[in-house]
């Protein structure tokens, strides 16, 4: 699984190298360096940018570097091309002469820009700096790696809870539905207990737990339906997603809530870790938490010999009812948390959150290395394998592959995963000879 990876982050890097505009405060200093290095202070200098928030940034470092540097700053433009003109037309009639224009590889590219020396002959001998272009692939850009961890956060976070149930032979399919009650009940709870926009850290902190223990809950409901009525995982899981995706719509009556506190979004949005998201970070330590509790604890060992075969393991005196109604109330809690991440990610509940969310949690867990026969899986290959279903669509958007094709992507890549998880315990000659 981690050379797939490998491969695969390879081969999206090939195919999205790209040339690269430096943008922000970057762009400004290697653009102000240069202008310092090809030009004497007093010179006059206009800048020209967009008014999105990194070419402010560019703007403002720019221009606070070359006024430090002795430099005059005849017009800092934050605009469009009919900004540019004006600024232009009244350096023409100032009679200013101007020795240096700036911006980026946007900003210079204006219309305004053709034939300018012509039209404002003050410009005859202005210099153009932008910063200089390299060559790097989209798909490793800073911003694309933590985007491609941050959306596959939710995913991999309720994969935890679902690898466990696998692991037992069994399935949930209640999940996605549990992500949109979850979002509902906290969000639900904020705006009518809580204080709605004004609601405190203290009632946000409470609604959430109230949500992720609603959802544990009606998992703990599922466990208990499977074991004491032997009715089928896919079956009670299955009419738990139709309650869950019910109750969702009657406590928002089919509505969004969306009357939360800004300081909401924290959990979701937040990168207070080392720029790292929260959601990330939270991911990252769930991970390590239940690698432990997988490899190191006893009801680890009980999960695993559940689905190696229950009957043994329950003559070798394993709970295995109790250890069946634990892990899916542990997938239960984790779709509500996702539920959570996912409203604070959106700032709003919904019943419509998390719609086939189940299939791409069974898809990583399966692809992670986990059987659907039970007994086998690792914590940690649910992770690289959630990862791999994260790389695929991220790589897949980068190219421009549209949506439907995407689907018949991932459908194969978890059919190629059964397939392989077959192969490896039957070997080739079982299907050769049936």
């Amino acid at each position: 699984m981690v050379v797939m990876l490998l491969v695969l982050a390879a081969y999206f890097s090939w195919v999205t190298w790209e040339k690269q505009y430096p943008v922000g405060e970057a762009a400004a200093k290697s653009v102000a360096k240069e202008i310092i290095r090809d030009h004497s202070p007093g010179d006059r200098i206009m800048t020209f940018a967009r008014t999105n928030t990194e070419d402010q940034a560019f703007s403002q470092t720019l221009n606070q570097t070359l006024e430090a540097a002795g430099f005059e700053i005849v017009a800092n433009i934050n605009g469009d091309p009919a900004s540019a003109r004006k600024a232009l037309e009244a350096a023409q009639q100032a009679g200013m002469s101007i020795q240096v224009i700036a911006g980026n590889h946007v900003s210079l590219n204006w219309v305004v820009f053709n034939n300018m020396t012509t039209t404002y002959p003050v410009t005859a001998n202005a210099k153009f700096h932008q910063a200089r272009p390299y060559y790097w692939p989209n798909f490793l850009k800073k911003d694309n790696l933590l985007n491609v961890a941050n959306q596959i956060a939710v995913i991999a976070v309720i994969a935890i809870g679902m690898t466990m149930v696998i692991i037992t032979a069994g399935i949930d399919l209640s999940v996605g539905s549990f992500i949109a009650l979850s979002a509902v009940i906290c969000a639900w709870l904020i705006r009518e207990a809580g204080g709605g926009p004004e609601a405190s850290a203290t009632a946000m902190t409470l609604s959430c737990l109230a949500a992720i223990l609603s959802c544990g809950l009606l998992g703990a409901f599922s466990g208990l339906m499977i074991t004491q009525f032997a009715i089928p995982p896919f079956i009670v899981t299955l009419g738990m997603m139709l309650v869950g995706r019910g109750l969702a719509s009657i406590i928002a009556d089919g509505q969004s809530i969306y009357q939360l506190p800004d300081s909401f979004i924290w959990l979701g949005r937040g990168d207070d870790f080392l720029g790292i998201p929260n959601t990330v970070f939270l991911m990252l330590v769930l991970y390590a938490i239940a690698h432990v509790l997988m490899a190191r604890m006893r009801i680890g060992r009980y999960i695993y010999a559940t689905g190696g075969n229950a009957v043994a393991a329950r003559l070798s005196g394993v709970p295995v009812k109790k250890v069946l109604v634990f892990v899916y109330t542990c997938c239960g809690c984790l779709a509500g948390l996702g539920g959570v991440i996912t409203a604070s990610q959106l700032k709003s509940g919904s019943p419509t959150y998390g719609l086939m969310y189940e299939l791409y949690i069974i898809a990583a867990v399966v692809v992670g290395g986990s059987s659907l026969a039970g007994g086998e899986g690792k914590i940690l290959g649910t992770l690289i394998g959630a990862f791999i279903i994260a790389v695929i669509q991220n790589g897949m958007n980068l190219t421009g592959v549209e949506s439907y094709t995407q689907k018949v992507v991932l459908g194969l890549v978890i059919l190629g995963a059964v397939l392989l998880d077959r192969i490896k315990k039957l070997g080739w000659r079982a299907f050769r000879s049936s």
